[in-house]
């Protein structure tokens, strides 16, 4: 009986997570961790250090919409692969800084590489995998994420430990080092197109009608982006993405805050408890991208924020430690969701060749929900003089989010 061979697929999905454990667990969630360290080395305050989290986001946004457009143009691999390539070396360049300036531009840079890298890596699963697969596929690249930031959380502290006032210089050497090797063993394998290698999707057989994806020829034309920008599912789907962005980033940004300056409790069970939270991420992208396959992308995005918005009540009203693990237990279970969700309705809508430009525009609005959220919770946390009412909002908004996945229509015909 012959052996069944592994689809090259599956080794570019993991291609696909081995980027966004680089772009978004290294590139950006480790400067959380960094951040307390680079500010005593450079002597910053606290605004400084806002405005170099901010910089590093202008970056992200800014690449994620036209990253994707680029990686329509130019194909995922190219783009992925130098987008990498200018994470790595801005990180280890961020180890040298000796000024607020530099620091900034080198926090700009890496996020540039980081949303260039992570929108086309979200959209692998359009370009190699069947719509009833393309769920679970994208959720095996978000883990990434997750991963990312557990290992971030693990290797910097002893870093910076072990080489002391100068450990977090060290952490961005060591971690800029590391995405460069992430780039390069990206560039020898991923594919941007299954025909690439001769082969069809995973999930397509040989006899069904399949319509492959565009030349670089065909793509040089005009590549038809108003078939995005003028396509109303692009516009709705942004507006469900907006209620993810504008309600997680409360609850992730004052989740320590809350527990620690308002409960009570220690930095270290705080920090232990977001720690099981990014451990159990790891998982939610498969779990929901699976769900959406299933249930379909409209039901599996409703039920996703139904359970975040429980998570964030939760946080805010069972003011004991029951309350707590069971929030972050569900919030982690249930934390890329929707970014999982999004990205392959991407590929729903506006097929393989489409999907990291589709992702990249509806990224847009994420991520002015996303601005917006840390001003609007911290206002309301000012005013209040609590965090109850952030949290509270933040579940009404994701209800809201729910409403309006709800209404989302299927693709009235397949791009396949």
């Amino acid at each position: 009986m012959e052996q069944k061979k592994l689809h090259y697929g599956w080794i570019v999905i993991f291609m696909g997570l081995a980027t966004t454990i680089a772009a978004h667990g290294f590139g950006r969630m480790a400067y959380t961790i960094i951040l307390p360290a680079m500010k005593d080395g450079l002597k910053f305050d606290y605004t400084q250090l806002g405005l170099l989290g901010t910089g590093n986001f202008i970056g992200y946004l800014s690449m994620a919409i036209i990253g994707g457009f680029l990686a329509a143009r130019f194909g995922t691999r190219i783009v992925i692969t130098f987008a990498l390539l200018l994470m790595g070396v801005s990180m280890i360049l961020t180890g040298l800084a000796q000024s607020f300036g530099f620091a900034f531009s080198m926090r700009l840079l890496t996020g540039l590489g980081n949303g260039a890298a992570y929108v086309p890596a979200m959209a692998l699963g359009s370009a190699w995998f069947a719509a009833n697969r393309r769920g679970f596929a994208t959720g095996i690249v978000s883990g990434g994420i997750g991963a990312g930031t557990l290992i971030s959380g693990l290797v910097v502290p002893p870093i910076i430990i072990a080489f002391g006032p100068e450990g977090w210089r060290f952490s961005w050497y060591i971690l800029g080092g590391a995405v460069l090797v992430i780039a390069g063993i990206v560039f020898l394998f991923i594919r941007s197109r299954p025909e690439e290698k001769g082969l069809l999707p995973v999930g397509v057989d040989e006899g069904q009608t399949f319509q492959p994806v565009a030349s670089n020829k065909e793509k040089t034309s005009s590549l038809q982006w108003s078939a995005v920008y003028k396509n109303k599912a692009a516009w709705y789907l942004g507006i469900v993405y907006f209620f993810y962005g504008l309600s997680y980033i409360i609850y992730m940004i004052f989740f320590a805050a809350y527990l620690v300056k308002e409960m009570g409790f220690s930095q270290s069970w705080a920090g232990g408890l977001w720690a099981t939270v990014g451990g159990l991420s790891v998982f939610c992208g498969i779990i929901w991208g699976s769900i959406s396959d299933r249930i379909g992308r409209s039901r599996g995005a409703a039920l996703a924020y139904l359970v975040l918005g429980l998570s964030y009540i939760i946080f805010a009203l069972i003011k004991i430690k029951f309350g707590f693990y069971l929030s972050a237990l569900m919030f982690g279970l249930t934390a890329w969701s929707i970014p999982t969700i999004m990205a392959a309705a991407a590929g729903d809508f506006f097929g393989p060749r489409l999907a990291p430009a589709g992702l990249g525009f509806i990224t847009l609005f994420f991520g002015i929900g996303q601005a917006i959220g840390p001003a609007l919770g911290g206002y309301m946390a000012d005013v209040s003089h609590s965090f109850t009412m952030p949290f509270l909002v933040a579940g009404g908004i994701s209800f809201a989010g729910m409403v309006a996945s709800l209404y989302l229509k299927k693709p009235s015909t397949s791009p396949e």
